[in-house]
């Protein structure tokens, strides 16, 4: 599956995952499926939506 990133929040803040979960829950609150996920490579934690595919198709 492939996935937007919304946002980018360093692994090594104080607060942890707590600002990548509040931000997004507020794109929850606006209707985006957006979900935390942990990027190892950068050592953050990615707020990420699903990639919409979108049909070109003349009804």
């Amino acid at each position: 599956m492939r996935r937007t990133v919304l946002e980018k929040f360093p692994a090594g803040d104080p607060r942890g995952s707590w600002a990548a979960e509040e931000y997004a829950r507020h794109r929850r609150d606006e209707g985006l499926a957006a979900e935390v996920v942990m990027d190892l490579e950068s050592d953050a934690f990615l707020v990420v939506v699903p990639q919409q595919q979108h049909a070109d198709r003349a009804w």
